[in-house]
Formats: structure tokens, sequence, C-alpha cells
């Protein structure tokens, strides 16, 4: 009788000792679970604290996305006004503000350079006033094309000493010009000098040069 109650009391311990076995196994495997939760909840946080850097990829204000450069043109101006622009005319408003009247601009489109390309383009603040500007550089074709257009817009007299900047249909300067610039720098810095902001010069600069 004695030996059967030892061997119940020892087959209770081992029965005993395997639940407590058991339960370990099953806390250390739960703990595991934590710690894995743990790794992929951080993981996740810190793609989440990544996806913001990428969404600041900012694309041009105007354009259609495509990732095509814009379309330039620079043509000899043939009259400028002060009003705006009757609605067909075919001229070019630049609009009023607080300092300066509205002003309409009508341009030579057979006697200008179409299809410019940008080889590249940059946003910076001028050195002289600090307004922003695009600086644009021509591709060695257009240089000499633009070359020869502000040769021969220098000898005429004013507004048809200047020329302007119609991107994707939309006048974006009116610059004059006094000698040949050979340098294929264009600076646009929007229908009137300080209307860029830094917002859309780097805006105008991305449509420009999509690959930047």
């Amino acid at each position: 009788m004695a030996g059967d109650a030892a061997g119940a009391c020892l087959a209770r311990l081992a029965d005993g000792a395997l639940r407590a076995a058991r339960r370990r196994q099953r806390l250390a495997r739960a703990g595991f679970g934590l710690v894995a939760a743990a790794v992929v909840g951080t993981a996740w946080v810190a793609l989440a604290d990544r996806a913001p850097s990428r969404a600041h990829v900012v694309q041009a204000a105007t354009g259609d996305g495509s990732g095509k450069a814009a379309r330039v043109s620079l043509l000899p101006v043939t009259s400028s006004v002060e009003h705006p622009c009757a609605q067909g005319s075919g001229g070019y408003t630049t609009p009023a503000t607080e300092s300066r009247p509205a002003f309409c601009v009508h341009a030579d489109r057979a006697g200008g350079i179409t299809d410019v390309r940008v080889a590249s383009a940059k946003a910076e603040k001028s050195t002289t006033d600090g307004t922003w500007q695009v600086e644009g550089t021509l591709s060695p074709a257009d240089r000499t094309r633009f070359a020869a257009l502000a040769r021969s817009l220098a000898e005429a007299p004013a507004p048809r000493n200047g020329f302007a900047v119609i991107i994707d249909g939309k006048l974006w300067g009116n610059p004059f010009v006094t000698s040949s610039i050979t340098g294929g720098r264009l600076d646009i810095v929007g229908s009137h000098v300080g209307d860029l902001t830094g917002a859309t010069a780097h805006d105008l600069a991305r449509l420009l040069d999509p690959g930047r």
C-alpha cells in the first residue's frame, strides 16, 4: 500500500512537472509572439515615418504630368498696350497688380523660334534684388537660333526689341534685348520682375526640366 501511495505521488509530481514545462513552453512561445509583434510594429512605424519624405516629391503646378518637357517659344513682340487683351485677339495678358496695370502683349509666332529645348533649368534667387527666377540653359542648336533672334531684336525700337517667353501657351516673361545674347542662358522672372515665388519658380524649373 505504501508503495502504491509513493508511486501515485511520484506520478502526480511528474504530471505536475510536465504541466509546468508545457506552461513555460507556451509562455515562451507567447513571449516570442509578443517580440515578433513588436518588431513588426516597429518596422511599420519606420515605414510610416519614411513615407512622408517620399511624398515630398512635388509635381509641377502646371503641365500634364507626363514627364515631358514643356513647350517653349521665344517670339518677337509686335505690340504692348496698357489694357487686357480682347477675347480672341491672340494676345497675352499680363495681369494687373496693386502697382502695375494689365498689359496686352502681341507676338509674332512666324518670326520667332518655337519648340525650344531647355537642356537644364534651376530655380534661384537673384543676387541683385533677391527676387526668384528660373535660369534655363538652351541646347546648342537653340542657342544659335536664340543668338540670331536676339541680335535682330536689339536693333529694333521698343517694344519691338523685346521677346515673349511662352511656355505651354502662357506668357512667362517679356524681356527687352539690348545686344546679342550668345551664352544660351535664359532667365525667366514671370510677367514682371518679382512675380515668381520660391514655389512657382521650382515648379516652373521642374516643368522645363522634368529630369531634375
